[in-house]
């Protein structure tokens, strides 16, 4: 019995270990992406065994390859963070913002409606849904997105600039004048 009870103290104690080191490589890989040295930080994530990668992991492996445009790999890696966790919203989050910067708008909208399911506050996601909307000529949707954006985050000021620029297509001049001029205003409270 007693060496049961050491057998799986040892186990316990490894396992513990194993996720004290991961946060380790985790903290310092992330001081190395905020400092846009990808290749440390890319290094230093793929010692954590795939296995005990947890969906941060997996989205900042994605956004680095992102940043060094290798787009197939970082979706790769979004998916994986998607499968790991189905309630991360950062997954969908970022696959529709790689989608939106490879001019796939209606693959983007897809994934920010998902986020907008799991985490229905996060105004990016209706922001950004609002202008893969704009880019398929889809104004009262991209409006509607933009509206639901402002929301919840009044303060943003491009939310209300892509606002008026919608509303101006929309021919809702004055309107559009309005949410250009709270643009200005949050313009100059922040400069």
């Amino acid at each position: 019995m007693r060496k049961f009870v050491y057998l799986i103290f040892a186990i316990v104690f490894t396992v513990m270990n194993v996720f004290a080191d991961d946060s380790i490589i985790v903290n310092q890989a992330n001081m190395y992406y905020a400092e846009n040295n990808l290749e440390d930080a890319f290094s230093l994530l793929l010692t954590i065994p795939q296995e005990t990668r947890t969906p941060q992991n997996w989205i900042l492996l994605g956004n680095i390859l992102q940043d060094k445009g290798r787009n197939d790999d970082a979706e790769f890696m979004y998916h994986q963070a998607a499968s790991n966790d189905a309630k991360y919203y950062k997954a969908p989050y970022n696959l529709g913002n790689l989608y939106l910067d490879e001019e796939k708008p209606n693959m983007a909208i897809e994934q920010y409606k998902i986020v907008t399911k799991l985490k229905p506050d996060f105004a990016y996601a209706y922001y950004n849904m609002g202008c893969a909307y704009l880019r398929l000529g889809k104004l009262k949707d991209a409006r509607n997105n933009f509206a639901k954006a402002i929301d919840i985050k009044p303060t943003e000021a491009d939310f209300h600039y892509n606002m008026a620029y919608t509303l101006k297509k929309l021919n809702k001049t004055k309107d559009a004048q309005t949410f250009l001029d709270y643009y200005n205003k949050i313009k100059e409270n922040n400069i």
